[in-house]
């Protein structure tokens, strides 16, 4: 891939390459949800934790955290272009797509938790490549990094009480 950064650009192309970041970050959630209806039945149909949240509250989270994911690949190809550091971000959001079909539409809760881990271990990676090239892009990560550990240790304990 080419280094190819906004800073040789001219025009609206940064303002593009920002609805791109954002439009990948919808076609994770998208593709995500994709062939998976009636999640939220099946998430309080399920014995849970204590500390379990709301159903409702994962839509309005994730919104939040997919805006923030997109602006934080933003800022790191505006300040850096395509470097390793995007290539492990496109990689995390990936595995974020494959999370929600394998836990709900396959039912895989134990294979969804080996997925997450490897999904946290991405972002994590992510994280600290951004950190070299933005610290507000890490940042900006830094609360996704959060929920999905929040996540993870959800989907062992449904795991397990399942």
């Amino acid at each position: 891939m080419s280094t190819l950064s906004a800073r040789h650009h001219h025009g609206s192309a940064p303002w593009l390459a920002l609805a791109g970041f954002a439009l990948a970050a919808f076609a994770a959630a998208a593709i995500g949800g994709l062939g998976v209806q009636g999640t939220a039945a099946e998430y309080n149909s399920l014995a849970q934790p204590s500390w379990a949240p709301p159903s409702w509250l994962f839509g309005p989270v994730w919104t939040v955290l997919y805006a923030m994911i997109a602006l934080a690949g933003w800022l790191a190809w505006r300040r850096a272009g395509w470097t390793t550091a995007l290539t492990v971000y496109a990689v995390q959001l990936v595995l974020n797509a494959l999370w929600t079909p394998l836990f709900f539409g396959a039912g895989q809760y134990g294979l969804a938790l080996a997925e997450i881990v490897l999904l946290w271990l991405a972002i994590a990676a992510t994280v600290a490549l951004f950190r070299r090239i933005s610290t507000v892009a890490a940042l900006l990560l830094v609360p996704y990094l959060l929920w999905v550990t929040y996540a993870t240790a959800l989907n062992a304990a449904i795991w397990s009480m399942n």
